[in-house]
């Protein structure tokens, strides 16, 4: 590791530190997203591309296998597993509509689609809350660089002021864990 990416992380994390006020409200916000839509009985649905799949899919874990405690499991899906789904919409459909298909399927008004992006320019994701707004689903983004196309497509964003991408997956993970915790406390579960 080099000590330049160093100093880019703690840029980013010095970025942060500063607007804390701002972001913990943006946070806060997703948070209570989470609350409503599981209280609902609707479901968390999470999608990424890259390493960013890789956090949908581990914080859909964290929702329904278990975060820091044993509890009840939490109705949450992520979009990036089913291998011969995500295969089969590339191919016929284009792999701009893998996600956006499900969406069509799957979610329902009283559900929230959460997606993860660092540059928040990925087609897929902007089909997903395109097809969202469509169906009347609610809406809310991980994302850095600025934020993109995608942020003005979701209800909610949160973006982290950072331009490389392993130090904004490092951020949107510490905060997705702390929202986990967020959700436990408010449902009663913590």
């Amino acid at each position: 590791m080099s000590d330049a990416h160093i100093a880019a992380g703690l840029r980013a994390l010095a970025r942060l530190a500063e607007a804390t006020t701002a972001l913990a409200g943006e946070a806060q916000a997703i948070a209570q997203s989470y609350v409503r839509t599981l209280r609902g009985g609707g479901t968390l649905f999470f999608a990424g591309n890259g390493g960013s799949a890789a956090d949908a899919q581990h914080l859909a874990t964290e929702y329904v296998v278990r975060y820091a405690r044993n509890r009840r499991p939490l109705a949450a899906v992520a979009l990036t597993t089913d291998t011969s789904l995500l295969l089969a919409a590339g191919n016929d459909l284009g792999f701009d509509h893998v996600f956006a298909r499900q969406v069509e399927a799957l979610c329902r008004p009283g559900d929230l689609l959460v997606l993860h992006s660092t540059s928040g320019a990925s087609p897929n994701l902007l089909r997903a809350a395109e097809a969202a707004r469509a169906k009347g689903v609610a809406t809310a983004a991980f994302l850095g660089k600025g934020g993109g196309a995608l942020a003005g497509l979701v209800d909610q964003s949160f973006i982290v002021a950072a331009d490389e991408t392993s130090h904004i997956q490092e951020i949107h993970l510490a905060v997705e864990h702390l929202l986990v915790e967020v959700v436990e406390q408010e449902l009663g579960l913590a």
